[in-house]
């Protein structure tokens, strides 16, 4: 039945056009280069208990075979659950392990990915050493496909706050989980970056560029507050 994807908002998507291409979730141009449906169960602000408590569930009750088959699953979450204060790797593992094996009992093929160093503003440090290590293992385990985003965090590729990818970061975390697809033999009907078009202009860079420096400044001083709360306290 297509792609059957969970995750957090980097999954559910949704945003700014970006040179008037739409923010689509990474997963739904990765279905859309298999020439596959497209079923997504994301939630934004979800970690990974959350995807055994809520979208699993939803996924159980609104759907119209609950013990459909895919061709492939997809997973990417964690980028919450390190970047929280209650970051706890243990609960994630568990978690994550659980998500996994739900896909694998589905799904032809299962794909997850790792999160970018870069992650966040603050960054999340050691915490995305560890979320990787993990993801790493348990996919390992699983037989489970692993996109490597660890070098993920082009200018124009991730929004200010460096999680969130932009409407062409999305497209490129497709054609790196098309190309790791691929290489494990699934065919690949089309490259996504082929299934837009789009014209640039001096004009719109330079706005383009001020805003994003405006907005990575924001970033950075709520960080700084927050990081100056915390001391206080």
């Amino acid at each position: 039945m297509g792609v059957l994807a969970f995750g957090d908002s980097i999954t559910n998507a949704g945003g700014e056009l970006q040179w008037g291409v739409a923010l689509q979730s990474w997963a739904l141009w990765v279905a859309r280069g298999l020439g596959l449906s497209y079923t997504g169960y994301a939630v934004d602000g979800a970690r990974a208990p959350d995807v055994i408590a809520e979208q699993i569930p939803a996924f159980r009750r609104h759907n119209a075979d609950a013990q459909a088959g895919y061709h492939l699953g997809c997973l990417y979450i964690g980028v919450n659950d390190a970047r929280s204060v209650d970051w706890n790797p243990t609960v994630f593992a568990d978690a994550y392990g659980a998500a996994l094996d739900f896909l694998t009992a589905r799904c032809d093929r299962v794909l997850t990915a790792t999160a970018p160093l870069t992650l966040g503003v603050p960054p999340a440090g050691h915490n995305v050493d560890t979320l990787n290590a993990i993801v790493v293992r348990e996919a390992a385990l699983r037989g489970a496909l692993v996109v490597d985003l660890t070098d993920f965090g082009a200018r124009n590729h991730v929004m200010a706050d460096r999680v969130h990818p932009t409407a062409f970061g999305q497209i490129a975390v497709a054609e790196r989980a098309l190309a790791v697809l691929a290489a494990d033999g699934a065919h690949v009907h089309a490259a996504p970056a082929s299934l837009i078009r789009f014209e640039t202009t001096r004009g719109g860079r330079l706005r383009g560029d001020l805003t994003y420096a405006y907005r990575a400044a924001k970033e950075h001083a709520r960080a700084a507050a927050l990081r100056l709360r915390a001391r206080r306290l």
